[in-house]
């Protein structure tokens, strides 16, 4: 009867041993349904990000809601999920004139879109140009 007993006793702690932390267990859940979407843009005069000095930095955060410092940051983000977060998908405004007054400005963003690195430059002929290109992405 010991023998039985003893073999009880072993065979049941070995079972909470090995069974005992499946019981309680969960899948790991994420911290979000929304895969990370925060960008840094920035603008300055100069032809392209290198030799510009950059002149105003603002911050865009847009998953699960619009963020940051960004003065537009619900209409920016809007526009944005529209292209898919494609800088290159956005068109100029066809209501605004702008001068062929030679004074570039260069843009760039840094950061993460929906869960994918995003790095991106462009230059503009001057400043016009850039507020017009887009809705509010690069009205900073």
């Amino acid at each position: 009867m010991r023998t039985t007993a003893r073999w009880a006793v072993t065979l049941g702690l070995t079972a909470a041993a090995v069974c005992g932390p499946l019981t309680g267990a969960s899948v790991a859940a994420p911290s979000s349904l929304y895969a990370p979407s925060a960008l840094v843009l920035t603008t300055g005069h100069g032809t392209s990000a290198v030799t510009a000095t950059p002149e105003r930095a603002v911050t865009l955060n847009c998953a699960p809601g619009a963020s940051g410092t960004h003065p537009a940051a619900v209409q920016a983000c809007a526009e944005l999920r529209g292209v898919a977060g494609d800088f290159d998908a956005l068109a100029p405004r066809t209501d605004v004139w702008c001068t062929k007054l030679y004074d570039p400005v260069v843009v760039t963003v840094e950061g993460v879109w929906q869960g994918k690195r995003v790095s991106y430059e462009r230059t503009f002929g001057n400043q016009c140009m850039r507020d017009a290109y887009g809705v509010s992405v690069f009205s900073f």
